[in-house]
């Protein structure tokens, strides 16, 4: 069996999810070990993931250490890939996907619509901020940035009556004891890719794609690629305020999508059925600019391209 060396972020939850598959190819009889690389997103933690402004920012160190021959494949958040995989990589295998939906966790409110007027609410996601905003327009959403644990931290020290996660990083912890309320999709649409591992290698690495092909789970590869689609279409990354969450219904695929304005002020959303991932997540991403959607994501781009540029 081979020996393979994984790339990794080194937050909790990266390592949670690097270890994750490392035991998966352990059972197999593989050996593997555990790179920790330190990525650009992991470097800038005072600033919103908005005003980066950088794509790739959570995997392109990681990609560079791949290309290098330093580790043999990376373990992502399948929504931290950007849609464009860079020239001489691929993604070999998604995983099975947790939940993808967000999670309001809080000490004090059992629900979105029990905090009380002018609730302090974290989230460093501006999808996640549009569409609370929507919901309640007299909430004060400030920016929150870190690992799961410092972001929980935070909401123990009093800082926020309450935080917006993602349910797969919250689960796969062992934190949902915390979870007050699982958010409908219809409700906060979740970011596309949400909830999926996506195992990266080196384009055209035979071996390797053959010892991760085990974990490609064919369900996640279809509605993560129908999302990812969409976001493509769209010309998005994590940092910007558009949600996708497609789904299998009776063996047809279902797409919800949502672009809005930060402010909440505008939320545009769109819902189709299809057979073909991405054909329609780009119609679904066609239909939105056209609703409107170019307007909104050229003056979020515009605010994006105008903040300072981090070190």
């Amino acid at each position: 069996m081979a020996r393979l060396r994984i790339g990794s972020r080194g937050s909790q939850l990266a390592l949670w999810q690097a270890n994750h598959i490392a035991n998966l190819l352990r059972e197999r009889g593989h050996e593997v070990e555990i790179g920790i690389i330190k990525t650009t997103g992991d470097k800038i933690t005072e600033v919103a993931l908005a005003q980066v402004g950088t794509k790739g920012m959570f995997t392109k160190e990681i990609e560079e250490a791949l290309a290098a021959g330093s580790v043999d494949l990376a373990v992502h958040s399948l929504k931290d890939l950007p849609t464009e995989v860079p020239p001489g990589f691929e993604i070999a295998a998604i995983t099975k996907r947790e939940n993808p939906r967000d999670v309001f966790v809080s000490k004090k409110y059992s629900r979105i619509d029990e905090l009380p007027e002018r609730a302090r609410v974290g989230t460093s996601s501006l999808r996640r901020q549009a569409q609370l905003k929507a919901l309640r327009a007299d909430l004060e959403v400030h920016p929150l940035r870190g690992n799961v644990d410092t972001r929980l931290r935070k909401l123990e020290s009093g800082e926020y009556d309450a935080i917006i996660l993602a349910a797969a990083g919250v689960t796969r912890l062992g934190l949902t004891a915390m979870v007050k309320q699982v958010i409908p999709a219809q409700m906060m649409c979740p970011a596309a890719g949400q909830g999926a591992l996506g195992i990266e290698i080196r384009k055209g690495d035979v071996g390797n794609r053959k010892h991760v092909g085990f974990l490609d789970d064919s369900s996640a590869r279809i509605t993560t690629t129908c999302e990812r689609a969409l976001l493509n279409q769209l010309g998005g990354g994590c940092q910007v305020p558009i949600g996708a969450f497609a789904e299998i219904r009776k063996e047809c695929l279902h797409l919800e999508a949502v672009v809005a304005r930060p402010d909440g002020s505008q939320v545009l959303r769109e819902s189709r059925d299809g057979n073909d991932p991405q054909e329609l997540g780009h119609e679904v991403g066609k239909t939105l600019l056209r609703r409107g959607g170019d307007a909104i994501l050229q003056e979020v781009y515009g605010q994006a391209a105008a903040a300072p540029q981090q070190p």
